[in-house]
């Protein structure tokens, strides 16, 4: 798999040679470089899905029955092949429950997963927290709605 990263980083233009020069692949030449990997993890999996390790075996049904899924990064436009972004997002959420040790009322648990998601929606998408909070507070005290922090239009599934 670690070939596989090698050259997901390769298609997003990150990995450079020693002289800094850039390397990069098409999606094309990512999915072809891909396939021997593809196959040899298969290959691998479905050697083991009689193993007589219980861990082992389950691992290569997973792998073997979800193949398809695993590899969904290298055909689809802005998925990535990790859930980096995701663990990420959480951090702040768990290192505050660290902290503060968790709510003591359903209505505190309820106004913290609001604002942890308006923290990282205005992350995302390059707002200020504390300037959309304040103008939330404002719109609160005036009755009328804070501003959408959905995105303005939808892509088309």
């Amino acid at each position: 798999m670690v070939g596989l990263f090698r050259f997901w980083h390769r298609f997003r233009s990150d990995l450079r040679d020693g002289r800094g020069r850039p390397h990069p692949l098409d999606r094309a030449q990512l999915i072809a470089q891909s396939i021997p990997l593809q196959k040899k993890l298969f290959h691998l999996a479905k050697a083991h899905l009689d193993d007589t390790d219980a861990e082992a075996r389950n691992l290569a049904r997973a792998l073997f029955i979800h193949a398809q899924h695993l590899y969904t990064f290298l055909e689809e436009e802005g998925v990535e092949p990790t859930n980096n972004r995701a663990e990420r997002a959480l951090r702040i959420a768990v290192q505050w429950r660290k902290i503060s040790f968790g709510n003591r009322s359903d209505r505190g648990e309820s106004a913290t997963a609001r604002l942890l998601t308006i923290t990282q929606t205005c992350k995302l998408q390059g707002i200020s927290v504390l300037t959309y909070l304040a103008q939330a507070i404002v719109c609160h005290r005036h009755g009328m709605p804070p501003a959408s922090l959905l995105p303005k239009s939808l892509p088309n599934t």
